[in-house]
């Protein structure tokens, strides 16, 4: 069970998330076949998303994460609620692995460099709220924290990792992101660059058996926390035959007259692979709407 938790320093100066998101990049991978480095990289953004997904106030409210970075991978996308459950999707899941000077899985030559991390919350309102920046190294977590300072002014640490077994399984998963409040001073800036020095990496951490809070505690150790909340995010569709049909109605009475001559016509979901059959008088029924 994957697990999520919030965190505020008792002076006020500053927020940290961290997610155990394990589970959750597994059933990722069990649905879209991802080659090693795609569930790298769709793991890190899902794991992203459902950080920064948890932090939305309303039970309806939604936040879109999309990498378009030009790379052989093709798009990533990831979709949470407010309650940190996410499901994501990648345009190439079987993209070949890539290595690095380093002898790493070279996530960024598969993301791509050249192109944008744009980030739409739905929060209830008549239009919702887009943010876009150009990638910084298509890594993901560097993204986001360029995301974070330049589209809405919040100085932030992100950390996202995935690590696989020797058989390319999923290991651990998870990220934590850590953001000062206006209240926080230089100092603060200070304090939390000492506790980040020589701090090993996420993956480490997660297969040390830290949880979620301990994580926290850990990366800002010179701080003391108290918890905002705790929650146990899953990766969860909310697709339907009803929302399918919905989005059918978008290619128009033209396509969709064309498409009713086929013995039946079935819709794949992106996101889970959810497969939704509408006969030719459901199609007929879409037209004439």
């Amino acid at each position: 069970m994957s697990e999520l938790v919030r965190m505020i320093s008792t002076d006020g100066t500053l927020t940290v998330i961290a997610a155990e998101t394990t589970d959750i990049v597994k059933k990722m991978k069990r649905i879209h076949r991802t080659s090693p480095i795609a569930s790298v990289a769709l793991g890190r953004l899902i794991t992203a998303a459902s950080m920064m997904g948890a932090v939305l106030k309303g039970k309806d409210n939604t936040i879109t994460l999309r990498i378009n970075g030009g790379g052989p991978a093709g798009s990533l996308i990831g979709v949470s609620d407010s309650e940190g459950n996410v499901r994501g999707y990648v345009s190439n899941p079987a993209v070949e692995d890539m290595i690095n000077d380093k002898g790493r899985l070279d996530i960024g030559g598969a993301v791509g460099k050249e192109g944008t991390l744009t980030v739409m919350k739905d929060l209830g309102m008549k239009e919702p709220y887009i943010g876009q920046i150009p990638l910084v190294s298509g890594e993901i977590a560097e993204d986001i924290t360029s995301y974070f300072a330049i589209s809405e002014q919040l100085p932030s640490v992100c950390a996202l990792g995935v690590s696989l077994k020797k058989s390319s399984a999923i290991e651990v998963a998870g990220g934590f992101i850590i953001q000062l409040l206006p209240t926080a001073m230089d100092d603060t800036i200070d304090k939390v660059e000492e506790c980040l020095k020589g701090l090993e990496p996420i993956t480490k951490m997660l297969s040390d058996g830290m949880t979620a809070e301990e994580i926290c505690r850990h990366v800002l150790k010179g701080f003391e926390l108290e918890i905002l909340d705790t929650s146990n995010p899953e990766y969860k569709c909310n697709c339907s035959k009803e929302r399918t049909a919905k989005a059918l109605l978008t290619l128009g009475k033209e396509e969709l007259l064309d498409m009713a001559n086929d013995p039946q016509t079935e819709v794949s979901c992106h996101f889970c692979d959810k497969k939704y059959v509408f006969t030719p008088e459901e199609i007929k029924v879409l037209a004439d709407k």
